[in-house]
């Protein structure tokens, strides 16, 4: 991994935007303190202080200030300020912030399924699958593109840099001259297990799609899935098809 990351530095053109676009973590289950103290602001018909808070729960300031600071990050409160109670600045006030609770189970595996089937039944759901991930390849790229077309090296390094952070495991190979970029970890292994048909499809329109928008003369020919039990090769070719 700490190879693969040096290896980015020289002819990236991309800045971070491949990682905000990964799949954000839901906020962890709410538990002990934390919870009462969340449970109360959704109960109280008022925003609540910190010192009322340590009275009712019978704990030190700095405690409840430690819990509302956390449950502040992650969005399942919010600071507001009281109604002032003389001169001064409003004393600062804590209350639920309306909506769902952000820190609640998900079930995206579940979401995926539903999808992966229901492509997996269209007409042609081998063609729609890498069409989708070419679409989607596309987008992974950051833009504007740059002003100098990239090498094919600096093109395969940024797509490494992709299916990286997509979470593939990704490394350079090479077989008999020919160059391969090995996948060692597959994001939607347990789909595959039941959509392959779908799946691998898209990872190859994924990555083809990318390698379109960086704009070399170099892409991703065909995808071996499982071409070793724990991994799955990228063939890499050149515009006019050569290895």
């Amino acid at each position: 991994m700490a190879e693969r990351r040096k290896a980015r530095g020289a002819g990236d053109v991309s800045g971070g935007a491949t990682s905000a676009r990964s799949a954000e973590q839901p906020a962890a289950p709410v538990t002990g303190r934390r919870s009462l103290i969340l449970t109360m602001l959704r109960e109280s018909d008022s925003p609540l202080g910190v010192a009322d808070i340590a009275e009712r729960l019978d704990i030190h300031l700095n405690t409840v200030r430690f819990h509302l600071d956390a449950l502040a990050e992650t969005g399942q409160i919010e600071r507001v300020h009281a109604a002032p109670a003389g001169p001064g600045r409003p004393p600062l006030a804590f209350r639920a912030r309306p909506g769902m609770d952000p820190g609640g189970p998900r079930n995206y595996r579940l979401l995926a399924e539903i999808l992966a089937v229901n492509l997996a039944t269209e007409p042609e759901p081998v063609t729609r699958a890498t069409e989708a991930g070419r679409a989607w390849g596309s987008f992974l790229i950051d833009r504007p593109a740059p002003p100098v077309p990239l090498t094919q090296e600096q093109a395969v390094r940024q797509l490494i840099r992709v299916l990286d952070d997509l979470g593939f495991a990704p490394e350079q190979r090479s077989a008999g001259g020919h160059r391969q970029i090995g996948l060692r970890h597959c994001p939607f292994l347990e789909l595959v297990e039941t959509q392959a048909k779908v799946i691998c499809p898209l990872h190859l329109g994924l990555m083809q799609g990318a390698m379109k928008a960086l704009g070399a003369d170099v892409t991703v020919g065909r995808l071996d899935p499982f071409a070793e039990p724990n991994l799955c090769l990228a063939h890499l070719t050149t515009a006019g098809g050569t290895p």
